[in-house]
Protein backbone atom coordinates (compact mmCIF):
# COMPACT_ATOMS: atom_id res chain seq x y z
CA UNK A 1 0.00 0.00 0.00
CA UNK A 2 1.29 3.43 -0.92
CA UNK A 3 2.05 5.69 2.02
CA UNK A 4 0.21 9.00 1.81
CA UNK A 5 2.72 11.37 3.35
CA UNK A 6 2.74 15.17 3.12
CA UNK A 7 4.48 15.12 -0.27
CA UNK A 8 1.99 12.67 -1.77
CA UNK A 9 -0.84 14.76 -0.35
CA UNK A 10 0.56 17.84 -2.10
CA UNK A 11 0.90 15.87 -5.34
CA UNK A 12 -2.69 14.63 -5.13
CA UNK A 13 -4.02 18.09 -4.34
CA UNK A 14 -2.15 19.63 -7.28
CA UNK A 15 -3.30 16.90 -9.68
CA UNK A 16 -6.90 17.21 -8.53
CA UNK A 17 -6.75 20.92 -9.39
CA UNK A 18 -4.98 20.38 -12.72
CA UNK A 19 -4.64 16.82 -14.00
CA UNK A 20 -2.76 18.06 -17.08
CA UNK A 21 0.03 19.81 -15.18
CA UNK A 22 3.43 18.88 -16.57
CA UNK A 23 5.69 16.75 -14.40
CA UNK A 24 8.22 19.60 -14.38
CA UNK A 25 5.66 22.08 -13.03
CA UNK A 26 4.26 19.53 -10.58
CA UNK A 27 7.74 18.75 -9.26
CA UNK A 28 8.43 22.44 -8.76
CA UNK A 29 5.08 22.98 -7.03
CA UNK A 30 5.61 20.13 -4.52
CA UNK A 31 9.36 20.66 -4.02
CA UNK A 32 10.78 17.51 -5.64
CA UNK A 33 13.13 16.75 -8.48
CA UNK A 34 11.27 15.84 -11.69
CA UNK A 35 12.44 12.20 -11.52
CA UNK A 36 11.37 11.78 -7.87
CA UNK A 37 8.03 13.40 -8.63
CA UNK A 38 7.42 11.15 -11.63
CA UNK A 39 8.25 8.04 -9.56
CA UNK A 40 5.75 9.10 -6.89
CA UNK A 41 2.99 9.84 -9.43
CA UNK A 42 3.57 6.49 -11.14
CA UNK A 43 3.41 4.68 -7.79
CA UNK A 44 0.18 6.51 -6.89
CA UNK A 45 -1.27 5.39 -10.24
CA UNK A 46 0.04 1.82 -9.97
CA UNK A 47 -1.34 1.38 -6.45
CA UNK A 48 -4.76 2.70 -7.46
CA UNK A 49 -4.68 5.85 -5.32
CA UNK A 50 -4.96 7.78 -8.59
CA UNK A 51 -7.78 6.01 -10.41
CA UNK A 52 -7.76 8.16 -13.54
CA UNK A 53 -7.86 11.63 -15.00
CA UNK A 54 -10.96 13.49 -16.14
CA UNK A 55 -11.93 16.63 -17.97
CA UNK A 56 -13.98 19.27 -16.15
CA UNK A 57 -16.87 20.02 -18.48
CA UNK A 58 -19.05 23.11 -18.73
CA UNK A 59 -22.46 21.40 -18.63
CA UNK A 60 -24.32 24.36 -20.14
CA UNK A 61 -22.14 24.19 -23.23
CA UNK A 62 -23.09 20.53 -23.69
CA UNK A 63 -26.82 21.19 -23.49
CA UNK A 64 -27.28 20.27 -19.82
CA UNK A 65 -29.35 22.99 -18.17
CA UNK A 66 -30.88 21.11 -15.24
CA UNK A 67 -29.03 19.41 -12.37
CA UNK A 68 -30.66 17.86 -9.32
CA UNK A 69 -29.79 15.66 -6.41
CA UNK A 70 -32.46 13.05 -5.88
CA UNK A 71 -32.99 10.89 -2.80
CA UNK A 72 -34.61 7.54 -3.34
CA UNK A 73 -36.18 5.34 -0.68
CA UNK A 74 -36.81 1.71 -1.54
CA UNK A 75 -39.90 -0.26 -0.56
CA UNK A 76 -37.83 -3.31 0.33
CA UNK A 77 -34.47 -3.45 2.07
CA UNK A 78 -33.33 -6.73 0.57
CA UNK A 79 -30.12 -7.32 -1.32
CA UNK A 80 -32.16 -8.31 -4.38
CA UNK A 81 -34.10 -5.01 -4.34
CA UNK A 82 -30.90 -3.00 -4.05
CA UNK A 83 -29.21 -4.93 -6.86
CA UNK A 84 -32.24 -4.54 -9.15
CA UNK A 85 -32.40 -0.80 -8.44
CA UNK A 86 -28.66 -0.34 -9.01
CA UNK A 87 -28.81 -2.29 -12.28
CA UNK A 88 -31.67 -0.11 -13.55
CA UNK A 89 -29.93 3.11 -12.48
CA UNK A 90 -26.67 2.05 -14.15
CA UNK A 91 -28.53 2.11 -17.49
CA UNK A 92 -29.87 5.65 -16.98
CA UNK A 93 -27.63 8.12 -18.82
CA UNK A 94 -29.19 11.00 -16.86
CA UNK A 95 -27.78 9.62 -13.59
CA UNK A 96 -24.18 10.79 -13.32
CA UNK A 97 -23.66 9.61 -9.73
CA UNK A 98 -25.38 7.03 -7.57
CA UNK A 99 -24.49 6.66 -3.89
CA UNK A 100 -25.86 4.12 -1.42
CA UNK A 101 -26.23 6.21 1.76
CA UNK A 102 -27.29 5.85 5.37
CA UNK A 103 -30.25 7.65 6.87
CA UNK A 104 -33.92 7.77 5.97
CA UNK A 105 -33.34 6.85 2.31
CA UNK A 106 -31.14 4.32 0.54
CA UNK A 107 -29.77 6.29 -2.43
CA UNK A 108 -28.57 9.75 -3.42
CA UNK A 109 -28.42 10.41 -7.16
CA UNK A 110 -26.95 13.27 -9.17
CA UNK A 111 -29.15 13.71 -12.23
CA UNK A 112 -28.36 15.90 -15.23
CA UNK A 113 -30.84 16.63 -18.03
CA UNK A 114 -31.35 19.19 -20.75
CA UNK A 115 -34.12 21.00 -18.87
CA UNK A 116 -36.92 20.64 -16.33
CA UNK A 117 -39.28 19.05 -18.83
CA UNK A 118 -36.74 16.30 -19.60
CA UNK A 119 -36.18 15.77 -15.89
CA UNK A 120 -39.93 15.46 -15.32
CA UNK A 121 -40.12 12.81 -18.04
CA UNK A 122 -37.20 10.87 -16.54
CA UNK A 123 -38.65 11.23 -13.02
CA UNK A 124 -42.11 10.03 -14.05
CA UNK A 125 -41.47 7.54 -16.83
CA UNK A 126 -38.21 5.94 -15.69
CA UNK A 127 -37.40 6.42 -12.01
CA UNK A 128 -41.03 6.46 -10.92
CA UNK A 129 -41.81 3.19 -12.70
CA UNK A 130 -39.10 1.13 -10.99
CA UNK A 131 -40.87 -1.39 -8.76
CA UNK A 132 -38.33 -0.98 -5.92
CA UNK A 133 -38.90 2.77 -5.55
CA UNK A 134 -41.10 3.95 -2.71
CA UNK A 135 -40.10 7.59 -2.18
CA UNK A 136 -38.42 10.23 -4.34
CA UNK A 137 -37.31 13.69 -3.24
CA UNK A 138 -35.68 16.13 -5.66
CA UNK A 139 -33.29 18.93 -4.72
CA UNK A 140 -32.75 21.27 -7.66
CA UNK A 141 -29.27 22.76 -7.97
CA UNK A 142 -29.61 26.52 -8.40
CA UNK A 143 -25.87 27.30 -8.25
CA UNK A 144 -22.61 25.62 -7.26
CA UNK A 145 -20.33 28.17 -5.60
CA UNK A 146 -17.89 25.36 -4.75
CA UNK A 147 -17.53 22.21 -6.82
CA UNK A 148 -14.23 20.35 -6.67
CA UNK A 149 -15.38 17.21 -8.49
CA UNK A 150 -13.13 16.42 -11.43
Amino acid sequence: MTKIDDTNTRILRALSQDGRISNLDLAERVGLSPSACLRRVQELERSGVIKGYRAVIDLAKTGIGFVAYVTVGLNSHTKAAQEAFEKAISRAAEVRECHNVTGTVEYLLRVETRDLSHYKHWHTEILGTLPQVQAITTFVVMDSPKDERA
